[in-house]
């Protein structure tokens, strides 16, 4: 039997910051390109149960993406260097970013839809104030003034992504906690979706509802598994690189998406 030393666990955790980013966004863009362009030209969601299944599968992979982006937030209240820049620039990509979501999404989401980026930045304001130096009750009521902020706003990942970005970082060194409260909240999340049974094709809903939890628990496995802690190369590229990516995927998915339509 093989000893399981530092050296063994070390030599697996492969993905530097930057490489999972970038991976995270390659599989988001493509599921959220085939998604939105079958809605666009079908002008209803429920066209995602007539394509081929290669197709219907490559859609919720894109869920691969949240909890990367979760588990960096929380990762990133540990090691940057000033946690109110950090907030501030989450507000700023967030207001930029939000016309491109407006232009892609309004059709099907609605103009009170916001984008992702404010979940992100009210998770790291939800750490921020559970590490304050106020009174126990008075940090989680401010937890639960930054959680119900993203369902006032509507945003992407409402009301679960500060979830799941706090826990992450509360339960940081305590593994087995982490993933039973990780589980439980991708559980929480998804597994309502069968109260749809009888309504769409059940095979398809299956599928669905599988691929999403098979993709969180990838995503936790890479980032607890096989990320090395290690920025990347030219880690300060890669971060104006990340922040532009996100409105720029909105607009490049709207172009094709209206050329696919007509």
């Amino acid at each position: 039997m093989e000893i399981v030393t530092d050296n063994n666990k070390s030599r697996y955790r492969i993905f530097s910051r930057d490489m999972m980013k970038c991976l995270a966004i390659f599989i988001m863009f493509w599921g959220h390109l085939i998604g939105w362009a079958v809605q666009y030209k079908y002008g209803d969601v429920k066209a995602y149960y007539t394509l081929p299944l290669w197709e219907y599968i490559i859609i919720y992979t894109s869920l691969f993406c949240p909890p990367v982006m979760f588990f960096f937030i929380a990762d990133g209240y540990k090691y940057t260097r000033d946690r109110k820049k950090y907030a501030h620039r989450l507000l700023l990509f967030a207001c930029i970013t939000q016309p491109f979501d407006w232009l892609c999404c309004h059709r099907f989401s609605g103009w009170w839809h916001t984008n992702v980026i404010f979940t992100l930045l009210f998770g790291l304001l939800a750490i921020m104030a559970w590490e304050s130096r106020y009174k126990l009750w008075q940090r989680i009521a401010l937890v639960i003034l930054c959680d119900g902020m993203t369902a006032l706003i509507v945003s992407d990942w409402l009301v679960f992504g500060v979830l799941f970005i706090l826990f992450l970082h509360i339960f940081r060194d305590k593994p087995k906690a982490r993933f039973i409260s990780f589980m439980s909240l991708t559980a929480l999340h998804f597994l309502p979706n069968l109260f749809s049974l009888g309504k769409v094709p059940t095979d398809r809903l299956i599928i669905q509802i599988v691929v999403m939890i098979l993709m969180f628990v990838l995503a936790y496995l890479c980032m607890t598994v096989f990320y090395n802690g290690r920025k990347g190369k030219n880690p300060t590229l890669a971060k104006w690189f990340f922040y532009g990516f996100y409105p720029l995927h909105y607009l490049i998915i709207w172009i094709v998406s209206v050329i696919i339509s007509k």
